[in-house]
């Protein structure tokens, strides 16, 4: 009965959420709690949803810091260089942007961590798909994907939780998979071409002076022009090889950064207004003469990132402590008058709220469906229904398994409650318990765009993506991702 309920309470929130009839916080809270009563347990719903809570806790304070922390970074500049060099690469081109996006993703994502990742990516990138008119979802899913096979990494936590879990070492897990993972990052890479052609195909192929004209045709209002690259930067067409991005922004972009609600009358100009002015905003984030920059520190802050994200990786502190200290010292430093620092918080408080209360909304999800043991039971039910004929192919059945569980669960609940029943049944048809750590990995392409991990919705959020719109159209390209990554695996004879 438990398994029954776990399954179609993750569908209920899935399909409620894809035909955008309830908000992803909405969902979160509302209809796990429903299945709770259904289960007999409402009277220990508030025990889960604390205990939810509890076990989440850290991992908001981490990103209502890294959010602080790096939005502050990208305020005063430090990631203009990598701007630059990409719209150098770019060039208005579709294809190059998805293709750039990827290569983006995949290089932040050594760092590994999904949140700072996802930051950095839609920070550098967004401008680029609103001047273009992109599809904002093809933005996010290149994105989420390029993570999710560099998540893997020793210090990423898939990797490290199935040595722990199985009593391994981290680099005999991984070192021998980096073939397999090198052809799935590789399979990313192509399938941002294939949408980058379609995306190409769809609006054709522009320069940034075009496009910028083609605006100067129908905006009477002076432009300022975004991060250059190149050699200068200007507006319209003019000497130099430089380009740029004006700060008005096309109203009209790609698909899934529409609304939930339709929204008609007055109420639709206004909301128009609204993203318009919010969009504005993002653009001129990148804007080279603002007034947050700050060139002198330029190195001071590049050495506190690089200092922070060593710190983290070596783990000399618990990760929330050190991006709480790295965002005090990059406010006091950077804007030590306090009318500044509130100006700073200010701006990122959008983005802070938005995170943080899906992060505790998933926490009565993940609460009520590890208290009422639905988890566990579905996980039981899948692991008792292998044929036995599969016995000796238990790393298959792992990396199969891994694809869908790891998107229902969290990584915790995977790799700590299901991945030793699994290591157990191939030990005893003569699998080693490092090929079942080895093809556990496979899911993780998909799992970074699950429900339950916090940082797609930072992701989607400074996106403007719906959640339900990502999902749509990630879920079948991930999977397809992870099934490369285990074919490539049994091919080099890793799994």
């Amino acid at each position: 009965m438990l398994t029954i309920l776990g399954f179609a309470m993750i569908a209920t929130f899935l399909v409620l959420i894809m035909l955008k009839k309830m908000s992803p916080i909405a969902a979160l809270v509302l209809i796990p709690a429903l299945f709770c009563v259904f289960v007999g347990k409402g009277a220990k719903l508030g025990d889960y949803v604390l205990d939810g809570v509890t076990s989440l806790a850290p991992t908001a304070a981490m990103l209502m810091f890294a959010i602080v922390y790096f939005g502050v970074m990208i305020d005063v500049g430090l990631f203009d260089p990598i701007v630059r060099a990409i719209l150098k690469f770019c060039k208005a081109d579709p294809l190059r942007i998805v293709v750039g996006t990827a290569v983006l993703a995949a290089i932040v994502s050594l760092d590994g961590d999904g949140s700072t990742t996802f930051m950095i990516t839609v920070s550098a990138m967004y401008p680029l798909y609103k001047r273009l008119k992109m599809s904002l979802v093809v933005m996010t899913g290149v994105a989420a994907m390029a993570n999710g096979v560099m998540n893997t990494l020793p210090w990423g936590g898939p990797t490290a939780r199935a040595a722990t879990a199985l009593k391994l070492d981290a680099s005999d897990i991984f070192i021998p998979m980096i073939p397999a993972l090198a052809v799935g990052l590789l399979g990313v890479f192509a399938l941002s071409y294939v949408l980058g052609r379609r995306e190409r195909k769809r609006l054709g192929v522009l320069t940034l002076d075009e496009v910028l004209v083609e605006e100067k045709e129908t905006e009477s209002t002076p432009e300022t022009v975004l991060v250059g690259a190149g050699t200068g930067t200007g507006v319209g067409s003019g000497s130099g090889s430089g380009t740029g991005f004006g700060k008005k922004a096309a109203l009209t972009g790609g698909s899934g950064s529409g609304t939930d609600a339709d929204i008609d009358g007055t109420a639709a100009k206004e909301h128009e207004e609204s993203e318009e002015s919010e969009d504005d905003e993002r653009l001129a984030g990148l804007d080279p003469n603002r007034t947050t920059l700050r060139p002198k520190l330029y190195w001071f802050n590049a050495l506190l990132t690089v200092t922070l994200l060593t710190a983290m990786i070596m783990e000399l502190l618990p990760i929330p402590v050190l991006f709480l200290l790295g965002a005090a010292l990059a406010l006091t430093v950077n804007f030590p008058h306090m009318p500044d620092q509130k100006a700073r918080l200010g701006a990122h408080a959008e983005n802070v709220l938005n995170v943080a209360g899906m992060v505790f909304a998933a926490a009565v999800f993940t609460g009520v469906l590890t208290g009422t043991g639905m988890v566990d039971s579905m996980a039981n039910w899948l692991v008792d229904n292998i044929p036995d004929g599969m016995g000796p192919h238990m790393a298959f059945v792992t990396g199969v398994l891994s694809i869908p569980l790891t998107y229902f669960m969290s990584n915790d609940g995977f790799y700590f409650g299901v991945l030793p029943v699994l290591a157990e049944a191939g030990q005893a048809h003569g699998v080693s318990s490092l090929e079942i750590a080895r093809a556990s990995l496979v899911g993780q392409p998909l799992h970074m765009s699950s429900p339950l991990v916090p940082a797609v919705y930072v992701l989607v959020g400074m996106a403007k993506v719906e959640f339900g719109d990502h999902t749509r159209f990630v879920v079948k390209w991930a999977a397809l991702t992870s099934l490369v990554i285990l074919a490539a695996g049994m091919l080099f004879g890793i799994i």
